[in-house]
């Protein structure tokens, strides 16, 4: 995403772009690809990735390829305890903040005790998050213990909302991070809540076909870049499995390892980084088994599922999917069958068609305590090589609006040093 968003800006402003991408398919962690196997499910996204309306810089990467309509919004969130009941939460007619308010009140997997916390918390970030300069230094965790949170707000208001959004569990996320992510999406703006997720695979948002209006934006495919030759402080050229590509400038957009190990005298404290997986379970029935879109499954291993095609297709999530990790495919599934049956009556009589794990084991990086002093700007120590990353230093965790706004930010730094000075990082929505 980050490599795109660069050459998505520079293309539409006039640049020469080649993309070099070591995989057969664009994406990268958010990418749709074909498995060899699969009877009902052909091509699958990696894991399913959702957007909000306060991913400004997301949504006008979209909006240059020419694929908005393609994102389906929604302004309810559902929450499903154990036993199958249902509560939601939805934007209502009051201004923010306050727009959560009438369905807030009404949760059900909720106390009275509970939601005056959770109350009590939400005026907290208000009024700390410009003004409280340990924010960065302390977990979140910590902080929703400070200001007395419950643990059943705890388990499933604030887990939930943050776990998913960052993907990291709430005694590693720098509260600063946890702050971020929360008063964007639930109390700045009526428009930061909305829920937004593709219609269609992720490979379709930004495959090759929908690049038609930049023909000046090429691709290359199943070609990694192997090294990078140096002379005085430039970069002369970088090699990709014995092919040589020249250009003026380059970006790097790879993750913190994969460029730890092909530039590691960067200046850059590396060993700062640390990742934090994700698990997509794919599972294919015989019979629709819930009429619901999506919801947030409460108390258990699986924290999201997403109604993919008509019930019969569910993507589950789970995040910061540690405990998964040392488990078989056939484990997993066993796992998610087993509480799904919990939360949804219509599995317990379907049969199960096909299904398929994706365990992306170093998802994203880990937002710890302290992380954001380490990581990098744009700038590096050669002249004419710029860093894109979510890793890098966005003001955001690790998301896709992360992605692009790096990607962005990247192509401000290439362009000032190319010569033209050029803006195309949109600010946050408040």
């Amino acid at each position: 995403m980050a490599g795109m968003a660069a050459a998505a800006a520079l293309g539409g402003d006039g640049q020469e772009v080649e993309v070099v991408e070591a995989r057969p398919f664009p994406g990268g962690r958010a990418a749709s690809y074909e498995v060899p196997g699969l009877i009902y499910g052909r091509s699958i996204d990696n894991c399913q990735h959702i957007l909000l309306g306060c991913c400004v810089n997301l949504l006008d990467f979209y909006s240059r390829l020419g694929v908005s309509g393609d994102i389906e919004f929604h302004n309810r969130f559902n929450f499903i305890e154990p036993g199958g009941r249902v509560s939601t939460i939805e934007s209502g007619p009051l201004p923010a903040p306050l727009h959560f308010a009438r369905s807030f009140a009404t949760l059900r997997f909720l106390d009275l005790k509970d939601k005056i916390a959770i109350v009590r918390a939400m005026r907290s970030i208000r009024a700390e998050r410009t003004t409280r300069s340990s924010l960065d230094r302390m977990t979140m965790l910590d902080w929703l213990k400070e200001k007395g949170q419950t643990p059943r707000s705890i388990a499933r208001f604030w887990g939930p909302v943050l776990v998913s959004a960052i993907n990291e569990d709430l005694d590693r996320i720098a509260a600063s991070q946890g702050f971020k992510a929360f008063w964007l999406s639930f109390l700045s703006s009526r428009e930061g809540s909305r829920l937004g997720v593709p219609r269609v695979p992720l490979g379709r948002l930004y495959s090759a076909g929908d690049w038609h209006g930049m023909p000046n934006v090429r691709f290359r495919f199943k070609t990694p870049i192997t090294s990078l030759c140096v002379e005085g402080g430039r970069v002369v050229n970088v090699d990709a499995s014995g092919t040589t590509i020249e250009a003026e400038h380059y970006i790097s957009a790879l993750t913190a390892d994969r460029l730890a190990f092909l530039a590691p005298g960067l200046n850059i404290q590396w060993e700062q980084f640390d990742s934090s997986p994700i698990t997509g379970i794919h599972l294919w029935f015989d019979r629709p088994v819930t009429q619901l879109p999506h919801a947030a499954l409460l108390d258990r291993t699986i924290d999201w599922f997403f109604n993919k095609r008509d019930g019969e297709y569910l993507q589950l999530v789970v995040s910061a999917s540690r405990r998964l990790t040392r488990l078989g495919k056939k484990e997993v599934v066993e796992l998610a069958l087993r509480e799904l049956d919990e939360f949804l009556p219509g599995t317990r009589g379907a049969r199960l068609l096909d299904a398929h794990v994706v365990k992306e084991m170093k998802a994203t990086f880990s937002a710890r305590p302290g992380l954001d002093k380490y990581r990098p700007g744009p700038e590096t120590i050669y002249s004419n090589l710029s860093l894109a990353g979510d890793w890098t230093r966005t003001g955001w965790p690790a998301t896709m609006e992360g992605a692009v706004r790096s990607g962005y930010i990247a192509a401000e730094h290439a362009s000032a040093r190319l010569g033209r000075s050029r803006r195309f990082l949109l600010p946050d929505i408040a």
